[in-house]
């Protein structure tokens, strides 16, 4: 049974009992579907009084990608958000109310404004880390802090993209993305886990939709202006992001705080949940609004 399934089942057994979660249980999220300009957005939402956190997948993922994230989140008392972009998981474009295939910045700002939420967390892994930079670059006021993870950053200088270049494995982009985003270690170990994260990334990209550009190109300048706190979270066997080359574009960052994971791949929040929501939620306490009474 998958986690979407699961979901549901949890969803309708509530709201057939008139229960509600004990406290200290996390909320289910629930999954549905708003329209904004362009797009059909799918969405989940443990809802709640909790401060916004909003979860970007990466490029082999969709807002399924983070089973092992919401329910600690949530739990700890953020209102989490996942939405799967364009083109991905359960969104449709829709050309008749809006450009295709427009930028996740913009969809991303259309969901929120949508839900009435006027600041928020955000917190982005891999290719979501593209997005997340370029939100923030453009909407910073709207960020109580930032995390991004796994990630180049698609920063767009030579020095990224030689370093890039130098340690591309040859003919592994022809290999199924598990050989390329997941860690080795986890391969060999988790053959459960391993099968759930392939099924999810086969069922990601829909056939024929056009790839969503950033707002702008992300660079050195453009993420030196970022004011809001970040954290970066880095892993030490990933092929695709390792840390010396996310090094290159943090160090232009105003000010963040760094954390290496060991021994976990591209896919690091699937791999390593425990390590990874403990350092999220660390940060995150940092930077929580503080509330009288």
């Amino acid at each position: 049974m998958n986690f979407f399934t699961r979901t549901c089942l949890r969803v309708l057994t509530l709201s057939l009992t008139g229960l509600t979660p004990l406290a200290g249980q996390a909320a289910a999220p629930q999954g549905r579907h708003i329209a904004l300009p362009g797009v059909n957005l799918w969405y989940t939402d443990t809802g709640g009084d909790g401060e916004p956190l909003v979860l970007l997948h990466a490029n082999t993922g969709t807002s399924a990608s983070w089973e092992y994230q919401q329910d600690d989140f949530s739990r700890a008392g953020y209102r989490v958000i996942a939405f799967d972009r364009r083109g991905s998981g359960q969104s449709t474009p829709d050309s008749s109310s809006g450009a295709q295939p427009g930028t996740v910045a913009d969809d991303l700002d259309a969901l929120v404004k949508q839900l009435g939420i006027d600041r928020f967390h955000l917190l982005g892994i891999a290719g979501g880390g593209f997005i997340a930079l370029d939100y923030a670059a453009w909407h910073g006021d709207k960020l109580q802090s930032l995390t991004v993870a796994a990630s180049t950053g698609s920063i767009q200088e030579d020095e990224i993209q030689q370093f890039i270049k130098r340690i591309e494995i040859p003919g592994i982009r022809e290999q199924s993305a598990t050989y390329r985003e997941v860690g080795a270690s986890y391969r060999g170990a988790n053959p459960e886990g391993l099968k759930k994260w392939h099924d999810i990334e086969e069922g990601a990209r829909q056939a024929g939709v056009p790839s969503q550009p950033l707002r702008s190109p992300n660079t050195y300048q453009k993420i030196s202006q970022l004011n809001m706190p970040v954290s970066v979270i880095s892993a030490g066997a990933d092929l695709l992001a390792p840390p010396a080359l996310m090094m290159l574009w943090v160090k232009h960052l105003a000010q963040h705080e760094w954390t290496l994971i060991p021994d976990a791949g591209h896919a690091v929040a699937w791999e390593r949940p425990e390590q990874f929501n403990k350092t999220v939620l660390a940060f995150l306490a940092k930077h929580r609004v503080k509330r009288s009474g």
